[in-house]
C-alpha cells in the first residue's frame, strides 16, 4: 500500500494522503511517496487540476510526531518543505478537500494548495507551540499573508483551533459543504477550471503564485535559522515524548 495515491477522474486527479490509522500524518515514506507522485502528475498532460484528499476521517494531522521523536524530519528544510509539498514546484492548480482536521503541517499543507473545500465541522489550527516547536512547513510565512496579522497571530500563539465556517469567513476556505459530499464538490470546482485552456489557466495561476509569494525567500531563509534552533531544543524533544506518553510536557524553555 503506497501512502500517496493517484486517481484519474478524466482532466482531474485526485492525490490521496493514504495513512488513515495514522489520521494522514506525514513520515518520511509518506513524503518520498509526495515526491514521486507530484512528477508524474505534472508530466501528464492530461491531468489539468489536480484534489488533494486524506483517507479516513482527517485530512492530515500534521507531522507523525513518534516519528519525529525517533528522528525523522519530513523535508522540513529540504526545497520543497513538509511533507514534499508545502514548497514544490507545481504548475496545476491543487484544491484541498479538508474533512476532520488539518492540524499543523496538514494546515501547511492546505495553505500550500490554490483553493479549499472544506466540510462542515472541519477544523484547522497550528498547534506546534503546544508541543515545543513552531509552524516551519510555511504556517508562520503564509498564514499572516492570507488573513488579518491579529487573527494569524492568535492562531500561531495558542495553537488553538478554528472551525471550517470561521476559516471560510477569513477567507482561507472556498466554501463549506456537508460531508457526505465534500470530495465531489471539490471535483467539480476542479472539473470546472478544467475545462478552460490548459495553457491560460497555467499561467494566470503561475502569475497568481508568484504576487503571493513575493519576498518568501528571504523568509524561508529565516525560517531555517529559527527551526535549526527550536528542533535541537529540550523542548521539542519534551513536547513530542509528552505527547507520546499522553501526560502534560515539562517546559524548561531551552
Amino acid at each position: 500500500m503506497s501512502e500517496i495515491e493517484i486517481e484519474r477522474q478524466g482532466h482531474v486527479a485526485v492525490l490521496w494522503l493514504n495513512r488513515p490509522d495514522r489520521l494522514n500524518a506525514v513520515d518520511e515514506a509518506m513524503t518520498a511517496a509526495m515526491r514521486a507522485a507530484l512528477p508524474e502528475i505534472e508530466a501528464d498532460d492530461d491531468v489539468r487540476a489536480v484534489v488533494l484528499a486524506g483517507r479516513g476521517r482527517a485530512f492530515c494531522a500534521g507531522m507523525d510526531l513518534a516519528a519525529f521523536a525517533e528522528g525523522q524530519r519530513p523535508g522540513l528544510t529540504d526545497p520543497d518543505r513538509f511533507a514534499g509539498f508545502a514548497n514544490a514546484q507545481r504548475t496545476k492548480p491543487v484544491i484541498a478537500a479538508v474533512q476532520g482536521a488539518a492540524l499543523a503541517g496538514g494546515f501547511e499543507i492546505v495553505l500550500a494548495c490554490d483553493m479549499v473545500v472544506a466540510a462542515e465541522g472541519a477544523k484547522f489550527g497550528l498547534p506546534e507551540v503546544k508541543r515545543g516547536l513552531f509552524p516551519a512547513g510555511g504556517g508562520t510565512i503564509r498564514l499572516p499573508r492570507r488573513i488579518p496579522p491579529a487573527i494569524a497571530n492568535e492562531i500561531l500563539l495558542t495553537g488553538e483551533l478554528i472551525e471550517a465556517d470561521r476559516a471560510h469567513a477569513l477567507g482561507l476556505v472556498n466554501r463549506v459543504v456537508p460531508p457526505a459530499v465534500l470530495l465531489d464538490s471539490a471535483l467539480s470546482l476542479a472539473g470546472r477550471i478544467a475545462e478552460n485552456a490548459p495553457l491560460a489557466v497555467r499561467s494566470a495561476l503561475a502569475l497568481a503564485r508568484d504576487a503571493a509569494a513575493t519576498a518568501e525567500v528571504e523568509l524561508w531563509a529565516a525560517n531555517d535559522a529559527l527551526w535549526d534552533r527550536v528542533e535541537a531544543s529540550d523542548d521539542a524533544l519534551e513536547g513530542a515524548r509528552a505527547f507520546a506518553e499522553k501526560r502534560a510536557p515539562d517546559w524548561t524553555g531551552r
